[in-house]
Protein backbone atom coordinates (compact mmCIF):
# COMPACT_ATOMS: atom_id res chain seq x y z
CA UNK A 1 0.00 0.00 0.00
CA UNK A 2 1.09 3.59 -0.63
CA UNK A 3 1.33 5.72 2.50
CA UNK A 4 1.41 9.35 3.62
CA UNK A 5 3.30 10.54 6.71
CA UNK A 6 2.48 13.91 8.32
CA UNK A 7 5.78 15.73 8.85
CA UNK A 8 4.61 19.33 9.31
CA UNK A 9 1.70 21.81 9.54
CA UNK A 10 -0.09 19.41 11.89
CA UNK A 11 -1.81 21.14 14.82
CA UNK A 12 -0.01 24.30 13.69
CA UNK A 13 -0.33 26.70 10.76
CA UNK A 14 3.20 26.63 9.30
CA UNK A 15 5.88 24.11 8.30
CA UNK A 16 3.91 22.23 5.63
CA UNK A 17 5.41 18.83 4.78
CA UNK A 18 4.00 15.41 3.85
CA UNK A 19 5.99 12.34 2.81
CA UNK A 20 4.32 10.10 0.25
CA UNK A 21 5.70 6.59 -0.26
CA UNK A 22 4.35 5.24 -3.54
CA UNK A 23 3.79 1.49 -3.85
CA UNK A 24 4.73 1.30 -7.55
CA UNK A 25 4.90 -1.80 -9.71
CA UNK A 26 8.69 -1.38 -9.79
CA UNK A 27 9.12 -0.89 -6.04
CA UNK A 28 8.71 1.94 -3.55
CA UNK A 29 9.22 5.59 -4.50
CA UNK A 30 9.42 8.56 -2.12
CA UNK A 31 7.85 11.91 -2.97
CA UNK A 32 7.58 15.03 -0.82
CA UNK A 33 4.48 17.21 -0.88
CA UNK A 34 5.50 20.70 0.34
CA UNK A 35 8.71 21.66 2.11
CA UNK A 36 7.75 24.57 4.34
CA UNK A 37 9.47 26.75 6.89
CA UNK A 38 8.20 26.82 10.47
CA UNK A 39 7.38 30.41 11.45
CA UNK A 40 6.65 31.96 14.85
CA UNK A 41 6.80 30.06 18.12
CA UNK A 42 9.81 29.53 20.35
CA UNK A 43 10.97 26.26 18.79
CA UNK A 44 10.67 27.29 15.10
CA UNK A 45 14.42 27.84 14.62
CA UNK A 46 15.28 24.53 16.22
CA UNK A 47 12.70 22.68 14.11
CA UNK A 48 13.88 24.32 10.88
CA UNK A 49 17.51 23.40 11.66
CA UNK A 50 16.82 19.65 11.97
CA UNK A 51 18.65 17.81 9.16
CA UNK A 52 16.62 15.95 6.54
CA UNK A 53 19.14 13.11 6.85
CA UNK A 54 18.93 10.32 4.30
CA UNK A 55 15.54 11.60 3.08
CA UNK A 56 17.29 14.32 1.04
CA UNK A 57 19.01 11.61 -1.05
CA UNK A 58 16.08 9.18 -1.17
CA UNK A 59 13.44 11.60 -2.45
CA UNK A 60 12.73 11.39 -6.19
CA UNK A 61 10.54 14.49 -6.56
CA UNK A 62 8.94 17.36 -4.66
CA UNK A 63 5.46 18.73 -5.36
CA UNK A 64 4.66 22.26 -4.27
CA UNK A 65 1.22 23.87 -3.95
CA UNK A 66 2.39 27.51 -3.86
CA UNK A 67 5.19 29.92 -3.05
CA UNK A 68 4.51 31.06 0.52
CA UNK A 69 7.50 30.24 2.72
CA UNK A 70 5.50 28.09 5.14
CA UNK A 71 5.01 25.77 2.15
CA UNK A 72 8.32 26.22 0.29
CA UNK A 73 10.89 27.87 2.56
CA UNK A 74 13.02 24.80 3.36
CA UNK A 75 13.49 23.70 -0.26
CA UNK A 76 17.01 25.20 -0.52
CA UNK A 77 17.98 23.39 2.70
CA UNK A 78 16.73 20.12 1.19
CA UNK A 79 18.83 20.81 -1.92
CA UNK A 80 21.86 21.82 0.21
CA UNK A 81 21.61 18.45 1.96
CA UNK A 82 21.61 16.44 -1.26
CA UNK A 83 18.23 16.51 -3.05
CA UNK A 84 18.65 16.84 -6.83
CA UNK A 85 15.31 15.71 -8.28
CA UNK A 86 12.59 17.80 -9.94
CA UNK A 87 10.46 20.29 -8.00
CA UNK A 88 7.01 20.40 -9.60
CA UNK A 89 5.04 23.66 -9.34
CA UNK A 90 3.10 26.16 -11.44
CA UNK A 91 4.75 28.97 -13.42
CA UNK A 92 3.47 31.61 -11.00
CA UNK A 93 4.95 29.67 -8.09
CA UNK A 94 8.30 29.32 -9.84
CA UNK A 95 8.44 33.10 -10.43
CA UNK A 96 7.49 33.83 -6.82
CA UNK A 97 10.05 31.35 -5.46
CA UNK A 98 12.82 33.28 -7.16
CA UNK A 99 11.86 36.41 -5.24
CA UNK A 100 10.96 34.82 -1.93
CA UNK A 101 13.76 32.30 -1.51
CA UNK A 102 16.43 34.84 -2.48
CA UNK A 103 14.98 37.25 0.07
CA UNK A 104 14.87 34.49 2.69
CA UNK A 105 18.54 33.60 2.08
CA UNK A 106 19.55 37.28 2.25
CA UNK A 107 17.75 37.79 5.60
CA UNK A 108 19.26 34.57 6.98
CA UNK A 109 22.76 35.71 6.03
CA UNK A 110 22.22 39.02 7.86
CA UNK A 111 20.79 37.30 10.94
CA UNK A 112 23.68 34.82 11.09
CA UNK A 113 26.20 37.65 10.66
CA UNK A 114 24.76 39.45 13.72
CA UNK A 115 24.51 36.23 15.72
CA UNK A 116 28.12 35.30 14.99
CA UNK A 117 29.39 38.73 16.04
CA UNK A 118 27.88 38.08 19.46
CA UNK A 119 29.17 34.50 19.52
CA UNK A 120 32.74 35.59 18.68
CA UNK A 121 32.71 38.11 21.54
CA UNK A 122 31.50 35.42 23.93
CA UNK A 123 33.72 32.59 22.65
CA UNK A 124 30.72 30.57 21.47
CA UNK A 125 30.77 28.26 18.43
CA UNK A 126 29.69 30.02 15.22
CA UNK A 127 26.44 29.12 13.45
CA UNK A 128 25.67 28.60 9.76
CA UNK A 129 22.55 29.72 7.85
CA UNK A 130 20.05 27.05 6.84
CA UNK A 131 21.01 27.84 3.25
CA UNK A 132 22.72 30.41 1.07
CA UNK A 133 22.04 32.11 -2.25
CA UNK A 134 23.84 29.42 -4.23
CA UNK A 135 21.49 26.81 -2.70
CA UNK A 136 18.55 28.95 -3.85
CA UNK A 137 19.96 29.10 -7.38
CA UNK A 138 20.31 25.30 -7.47
CA UNK A 139 16.75 24.96 -6.14
CA UNK A 140 15.35 27.21 -8.87
CA UNK A 141 17.21 25.21 -11.53
CA UNK A 142 15.34 22.08 -10.36
CA UNK A 143 11.88 23.66 -10.71
CA UNK A 144 9.65 22.28 -13.46
CA UNK A 145 6.54 24.39 -14.00
CA UNK A 146 3.19 23.16 -15.29
CA UNK A 147 -0.09 24.89 -16.19
CA UNK A 148 -3.32 24.18 -14.32
CA UNK A 149 -5.10 21.08 -15.55
CA UNK A 150 -2.11 19.41 -17.23
CA UNK A 151 -1.37 15.82 -16.06
CA UNK A 152 2.26 15.23 -15.04
CA UNK A 153 3.81 11.77 -14.65
CA UNK A 154 5.68 11.15 -11.38
CA UNK A 155 7.87 8.23 -10.23
CA UNK A 156 6.16 4.95 -9.37
CA UNK A 157 3.24 5.52 -11.72
CA UNK A 158 1.84 8.45 -9.74
CA UNK A 159 0.19 11.31 -11.63
CA UNK A 160 -0.11 15.00 -10.69
CA UNK A 161 -2.58 17.69 -11.74
CA UNK A 162 -2.63 21.27 -10.42
CA UNK A 163 -5.97 23.09 -9.99
CA UNK A 164 -6.39 26.80 -9.28
CA UNK A 165 -6.62 27.44 -5.51
CA UNK A 166 -7.34 31.18 -5.92
CA UNK A 167 -5.05 32.10 -3.00
CA UNK A 168 -2.04 33.90 -4.51
CA UNK A 169 -0.40 34.02 -7.93
CA UNK A 170 0.26 30.43 -9.05
CA UNK A 171 -1.37 28.81 -6.01
CA UNK A 172 -2.67 25.31 -6.61
CA UNK A 173 -4.82 22.56 -5.22
CA UNK A 174 -2.74 19.41 -5.65
CA UNK A 175 -4.42 16.33 -7.11
CA UNK A 176 -2.30 13.15 -6.95
CA UNK A 177 -3.36 9.81 -8.36
CA UNK A 178 -1.26 7.12 -6.70
CA UNK A 179 -1.11 3.34 -7.20
CA UNK A 180 -1.87 1.61 -3.90
CA UNK A 181 -2.55 -2.05 -3.22
CA UNK A 182 -3.33 -2.81 -6.84
CA UNK A 183 -5.76 0.13 -7.16
CA UNK A 184 -5.48 3.80 -8.04
CA UNK A 185 -6.13 6.16 -5.13
CA UNK A 186 -6.69 9.88 -5.45
CA UNK A 187 -5.16 12.21 -2.88
CA UNK A 188 -6.24 15.86 -2.95
CA UNK A 189 -4.37 18.51 -0.97
CA UNK A 190 -6.26 21.78 -0.74
CA UNK A 191 -3.09 23.86 -0.42
CA UNK A 192 -4.26 27.22 0.89
CA UNK A 193 -7.78 27.82 -0.43
CA UNK A 194 -8.46 31.36 -1.54
CA UNK A 195 -11.20 33.63 -0.29
CA UNK A 196 -13.82 33.89 -3.09
CA UNK A 197 -14.62 37.42 -1.90
CA UNK A 198 -11.11 38.78 -2.40
CA UNK A 199 -9.94 40.63 -5.50
CA UNK A 200 -7.36 39.78 -8.20
CA UNK A 201 -7.57 35.99 -7.75
CA UNK A 202 -10.10 33.68 -9.39
CA UNK A 203 -12.33 31.51 -7.18
CA UNK A 204 -10.86 28.18 -5.97
CA UNK A 205 -11.75 25.27 -8.24
CA UNK A 206 -14.06 22.65 -6.78
CA UNK A 207 -13.08 19.00 -7.12
CA UNK A 208 -15.45 16.08 -6.92
CA UNK A 209 -13.39 12.88 -6.76
CA UNK A 210 -10.97 11.88 -4.01
CA UNK A 211 -10.18 9.03 -1.65
CA UNK A 212 -8.17 11.15 0.79
CA UNK A 213 -8.36 14.94 1.26
CA UNK A 214 -5.74 16.94 3.19
CA UNK A 215 -7.51 20.16 4.02
CA UNK A 216 -6.17 23.42 5.39
CA UNK A 217 -8.09 24.85 8.35
CA UNK A 218 -6.45 28.23 9.05
CA UNK A 219 -9.80 30.00 9.44
CA UNK A 220 -11.91 26.92 10.08
CA UNK A 221 -13.54 28.46 13.15
CA UNK A 222 -15.01 31.57 11.54
CA UNK A 223 -16.13 33.43 8.46
CA UNK A 224 -14.58 36.65 7.27
CA UNK A 225 -16.65 39.79 7.15
CA UNK A 226 -18.21 40.50 3.75
CA UNK A 227 -15.86 42.48 1.52
CA UNK A 228 -18.12 45.53 1.19
CA UNK A 229 -18.28 45.89 5.00
CA UNK A 230 -14.52 45.36 5.21
CA UNK A 231 -13.85 48.07 2.64
CA UNK A 232 -16.14 50.52 4.44
CA UNK A 233 -14.26 49.86 7.69
CA UNK A 234 -10.92 50.29 5.91
CA UNK A 235 -12.06 53.57 4.34
CA UNK A 236 -13.32 54.78 7.74
CA UNK A 237 -9.99 53.99 9.43
CA UNK A 238 -8.12 55.90 6.70
CA UNK A 239 -10.51 58.85 7.11
CA UNK A 240 -10.05 58.78 10.91
CA UNK A 241 -6.28 58.72 10.50
CA UNK A 242 -6.47 61.73 8.20
CA UNK A 243 -8.62 63.61 10.73
CA UNK A 244 -6.26 62.68 13.57
CA UNK A 245 -3.26 63.84 11.56
CA UNK A 246 -1.26 60.62 11.98
CA UNK A 247 0.26 58.00 9.74
CA UNK A 248 -1.28 54.65 8.86
CA UNK A 249 0.98 51.59 9.25
CA UNK A 250 0.05 48.40 7.40
CA UNK A 251 2.34 45.40 7.99
CA UNK A 252 2.81 43.95 4.51
CA UNK A 253 2.38 40.35 3.54
CA UNK A 254 4.51 40.72 0.44
CA UNK A 255 2.63 38.20 -1.66
CA UNK A 256 -1.06 38.63 -2.35
CA UNK A 257 -2.19 40.84 0.53
CA UNK A 258 -0.05 43.82 -0.43
CA UNK A 259 -1.31 43.71 -4.01
CA UNK A 260 -4.91 43.43 -2.79
CA UNK A 261 -4.51 46.42 -0.45
CA UNK A 262 -2.98 48.47 -3.28
CA UNK A 263 -5.95 47.53 -5.47
CA UNK A 264 -8.43 48.80 -2.86
CA UNK A 265 -6.41 51.98 -2.28
CA UNK A 266 -6.51 52.56 -6.04
CA UNK A 267 -10.30 52.19 -6.11
CA UNK A 268 -10.69 54.58 -3.13
CA UNK A 269 -8.34 57.06 -4.82
CA UNK A 270 -10.36 57.10 -8.05
CA UNK A 271 -13.60 57.44 -6.05
CA UNK A 272 -12.11 60.53 -4.38
CA UNK A 273 -12.24 58.86 -0.95
CA UNK A 274 -8.50 58.63 -0.21
CA UNK A 275 -7.53 61.77 1.70
CA UNK A 276 -3.90 60.78 2.26
CA UNK A 277 -1.46 62.31 -0.21
CA UNK A 278 1.27 59.68 0.05
CA UNK A 279 1.27 55.87 -0.09
CA UNK A 280 4.62 54.18 0.45
CA UNK A 281 5.31 50.57 -0.44
CA UNK A 282 8.36 50.08 1.78
CA UNK A 283 9.34 46.47 1.21
CA UNK A 284 11.84 45.44 -1.49
CA UNK A 285 10.25 42.01 -1.73
CA UNK A 286 6.68 43.34 -1.92
CA UNK A 287 7.82 45.73 -4.67
CA UNK A 288 9.26 42.84 -6.70
CA UNK A 289 6.12 40.78 -6.19
CA UNK A 290 3.88 43.72 -7.16
CA UNK A 291 5.90 44.12 -10.37
CA UNK A 292 5.53 40.36 -11.00
CA UNK A 293 1.74 40.58 -10.52
CA UNK A 294 1.75 43.44 -13.03
CA UNK A 295 3.64 41.33 -15.59
CA UNK A 296 1.34 38.35 -14.93
CA UNK A 297 -1.90 40.35 -15.30
CA UNK A 298 -3.37 37.77 -17.68
CA UNK A 299 -3.43 35.24 -14.81
CA UNK A 300 -5.46 37.59 -12.59
CA UNK A 301 -9.22 38.13 -12.41
CA UNK A 302 -10.19 40.10 -15.53
CA UNK A 303 -13.31 41.67 -13.97
CA UNK A 304 -11.31 43.17 -11.10
CA UNK A 305 -8.68 44.61 -13.42
CA UNK A 306 -11.41 46.04 -15.63
CA UNK A 307 -12.53 48.28 -12.72
CA UNK A 308 -9.06 49.85 -12.49
CA UNK A 309 -8.57 50.06 -16.24
CA UNK A 310 -11.79 52.03 -16.64
CA UNK A 311 -10.94 54.33 -13.70
CA UNK A 312 -7.40 54.94 -14.99
CA UNK A 313 -8.44 55.17 -18.67
CA UNK A 314 -6.32 52.13 -19.49
CA UNK A 315 -3.09 53.70 -18.17
CA UNK A 316 -1.63 51.28 -15.61
CA UNK A 317 0.70 54.00 -14.29
CA UNK A 318 -2.41 55.89 -13.13
CA UNK A 319 -3.83 53.04 -11.03
CA UNK A 320 -2.49 54.79 -7.91
CA UNK A 321 -0.49 57.91 -8.86
CA UNK A 322 0.41 58.76 -5.22
CA UNK A 323 2.19 55.42 -4.71
CA UNK A 324 5.94 55.60 -4.02
CA UNK A 325 8.00 52.41 -4.04
CA UNK A 326 10.94 52.82 -1.64
CA UNK A 327 13.61 50.31 -2.54
CA UNK A 328 16.64 51.61 -0.66
CA UNK A 329 17.32 51.89 3.08
CA UNK A 330 17.86 55.65 2.70
CA UNK A 331 14.44 56.06 1.05
CA UNK A 332 12.88 54.01 3.82
CA UNK A 333 14.54 56.06 6.56
CA UNK A 334 13.36 59.29 4.91
CA UNK A 335 9.74 58.20 5.53
CA UNK A 336 10.37 58.58 9.27
CA UNK A 337 10.55 62.35 8.79
CA UNK A 338 6.87 62.31 7.80
CA UNK A 339 4.74 62.74 10.91
CA UNK A 340 1.29 62.47 9.37
CA UNK A 341 -0.74 62.01 6.22
CA UNK A 342 1.07 58.92 4.93
CA UNK A 343 0.05 55.30 4.45
CA UNK A 344 3.09 53.09 4.99
CA UNK A 345 2.88 49.48 3.80
CA UNK A 346 6.03 47.74 5.02
CA UNK A 347 7.28 44.18 5.61
CA UNK A 348 7.03 41.91 7.43
CA UNK A 349 3.38 40.87 7.64
CA UNK A 350 3.58 39.41 11.16
CA UNK A 351 5.98 42.15 12.33
CA UNK A 352 8.74 39.59 12.92
CA UNK A 353 11.36 41.79 11.24
CA UNK A 354 11.78 43.96 8.16
CA UNK A 355 11.11 47.67 7.80
CA UNK A 356 7.77 47.76 9.63
CA UNK A 357 9.50 47.47 13.01
CA UNK A 358 11.63 50.55 12.21
CA UNK A 359 8.40 52.44 11.50
CA UNK A 360 7.07 51.16 14.84
CA UNK A 361 9.89 53.03 16.59
CA UNK A 362 8.69 56.33 15.15
CA UNK A 363 4.93 55.79 15.14
CA UNK A 364 3.75 53.16 17.65
CA UNK A 365 3.86 55.49 20.67
CA UNK A 366 1.74 58.18 18.97
CA UNK A 367 -2.02 58.09 19.73
CA UNK A 368 -2.80 59.54 16.28
CA UNK A 369 -1.13 56.57 14.49
CA UNK A 370 -3.42 53.89 13.08
CA UNK A 371 -1.97 50.37 12.85
CA UNK A 372 -4.04 48.29 10.43
CA UNK A 373 -3.57 44.51 10.69
CA UNK A 374 -4.77 42.85 7.49
CA UNK A 375 -3.52 39.28 7.84
CA UNK A 376 -3.16 36.29 10.12
CA UNK A 377 -0.76 36.78 13.04
CA UNK A 378 0.75 33.45 14.13
CA UNK A 379 1.20 32.63 17.81
CA UNK A 380 4.54 33.89 19.13
CA UNK A 381 4.92 36.80 16.69
CA UNK A 382 5.14 40.49 17.57
CA UNK A 383 2.02 41.11 15.47
CA UNK A 384 0.08 38.59 17.57
CA UNK A 385 1.22 40.29 20.82
CA UNK A 386 -0.13 43.62 19.56
CA UNK A 387 -3.41 42.12 18.30
CA UNK A 388 -3.85 40.40 21.68
CA UNK A 389 -3.69 43.81 23.36
CA UNK A 390 -0.10 44.13 24.62
CA UNK A 391 0.37 47.59 26.14
CA UNK A 392 4.15 47.48 25.75
CA UNK A 393 6.31 45.60 23.23
CA UNK A 394 10.02 45.09 22.72
CA UNK A 395 11.19 46.41 19.33
CA UNK A 396 14.86 46.53 18.26
CA UNK A 397 16.01 46.46 21.87
CA UNK A 398 13.62 49.23 22.91
CA UNK A 399 10.57 49.00 25.14
CA UNK A 400 7.72 50.78 23.33
CA UNK A 401 4.28 51.71 24.62
CA UNK A 402 1.53 50.75 22.18
CA UNK A 403 -0.41 54.03 22.02
CA UNK A 404 -1.37 53.73 18.36
CA UNK A 405 -4.94 52.69 17.66
CA UNK A 406 -4.90 49.09 16.39
CA UNK A 407 -7.47 47.90 13.85
CA UNK A 408 -7.69 44.23 12.85
CA UNK A 409 -9.48 43.97 9.51
CA UNK A 410 -9.98 40.27 8.85
CA UNK A 411 -12.09 40.51 5.71
CA UNK A 412 -9.00 40.96 3.55
CA UNK A 413 -7.87 37.42 4.22
CA UNK A 414 -6.58 35.48 1.22
CA UNK A 415 -7.85 32.31 2.94
CA UNK A 416 -11.34 30.93 2.64
CA UNK A 417 -13.49 31.22 5.76
CA UNK A 418 -15.43 28.41 7.39
CA UNK A 419 -18.56 28.50 5.19
CA UNK A 420 -16.57 28.56 1.93
CA UNK A 421 -14.33 25.73 3.14
CA UNK A 422 -17.31 23.59 4.08
CA UNK A 423 -18.76 24.32 0.63
CA UNK A 424 -15.50 23.23 -1.00
CA UNK A 425 -15.29 20.07 1.10
CA UNK A 426 -18.95 19.26 0.44
CA UNK A 427 -18.43 19.07 -3.31
CA UNK A 428 -16.60 15.72 -3.01
CA UNK A 429 -18.67 12.65 -3.75
CA UNK A 430 -18.41 9.24 -2.06
CA UNK A 431 -17.25 10.44 1.37
CA UNK A 432 -13.45 10.67 1.10
CA UNK A 433 -11.37 10.57 4.30
CA UNK A 434 -10.60 14.12 5.46
CA UNK A 435 -7.51 15.11 7.46
CA UNK A 436 -7.25 18.65 8.79
CA UNK A 437 -3.87 20.38 8.51
CA UNK A 438 -2.61 23.99 8.68
CA UNK A 439 -4.55 25.16 11.70
CA UNK A 440 -4.15 25.92 15.37
CA UNK A 441 -5.62 23.15 17.60
CA UNK A 442 -8.67 25.08 18.86
CA UNK A 443 -9.52 26.22 15.34
CA UNK A 444 -9.22 22.69 14.00
CA UNK A 445 -11.55 21.28 16.67
CA UNK A 446 -14.13 23.96 15.80
CA UNK A 447 -13.80 23.20 12.08
CA UNK A 448 -14.05 19.46 12.68
CA UNK A 449 -17.31 20.02 14.57
CA UNK A 450 -18.67 22.32 11.83
CA UNK A 451 -17.82 19.74 9.15
CA UNK A 452 -19.54 17.01 11.20
CA UNK A 453 -22.72 19.11 11.25
CA UNK A 454 -22.57 19.06 7.44
CA UNK A 455 -22.14 15.28 7.41
CA UNK A 456 -18.38 15.32 6.78
CA UNK A 457 -16.20 13.33 9.19
CA UNK A 458 -12.62 14.60 9.57
CA UNK A 459 -9.57 13.61 11.61
CA UNK A 460 -6.87 15.82 13.08
CA UNK A 461 -3.52 14.05 12.61
CA UNK A 462 -0.50 14.42 14.88
CA UNK A 463 3.13 14.84 13.82
CA UNK A 464 4.50 11.53 12.52
CA UNK A 465 1.11 9.89 11.93
CA UNK A 466 1.13 7.60 8.91
CA UNK A 467 -1.93 6.67 6.89
CA UNK A 468 -2.55 4.27 4.02
CA UNK A 469 -3.83 5.80 0.80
Amino acid sequence: MSTLTFQGAVKEVTGSRYLIEVDGSDGSHRLLLECGLHQGGSDADETNAKPFGKLAHELEAVVLSHGHLDHSGLLPKLVREGFSGPIHCTRGTRDLLEIMLQDSAFIMAKDVEWENKWRKRNDKPLVEPLYELEDVERTLSLCESHPYGQPVDLPGGARLVFRDAGHILGSAIVELTVPSGGQEKRLVFSGDLGNPGSVLMKDPEKLYEADVVLMESTYGDRDHRPLDETLEEFARVLEEAHEAGGNVLIPAFAVGRTQEILYHLSVLYHEGRLRQQMVFLDSPMAIKVTELYHRARKALDAEDLKVLNIAASGDTSQYLPILRMTRTVDESMAINRIHGGAIIIAGAGMCTGGRIIHHFRYNLEKPNTRLVIVGFQAAGTLGRQIVDGAERVRVLGQDLAVKAKVHTIGGFSAHAGQTDMIGWAGAFRNNPRFYLVHGEPGTQEAFKAALAESGIEAEIPAYGDRIEL
